[in-house]
């Protein structure tokens, strides 16, 4: 497959907006009063043929979105289409 085909076929994973938030604090009525982002509006597309690398600081959310990618986690908001 040529450059040029790779470059108009659509992509085989296509990451939108994805976020993560998990509830802090004890709940006050059935409802936490705060939350904590863990990814925040990540956006990435791979193509046939393509590897993505995540790099990054400790606990800067490398595994949650690994984790969105292959469905052991669902965002809190975006979407992830195959």
């Amino acid at each position: 497959m040529t450059l040029k085909a790779l470059a108009v076929a659509p992509p085989m994973v296509e990451a939108k907006g994805l976020s993560v938030r998990y509830a802090t604090g004890t709940p006050l009525l059935g409802r936490h009063r705060s939350s904590i982002s863990a990814v925040d509006r990540v956006s990435f597309q791979i193509a046939r043929g393509e590897t993505l690398g995540l790099v990054g600081e400790s606990g800067c959310g490398k595994t949650t979105t690994g984790r969105m990618l292959v469905r052991l986690l669902e965002p809190t908001a975006g979407s992830i289409e195959f």
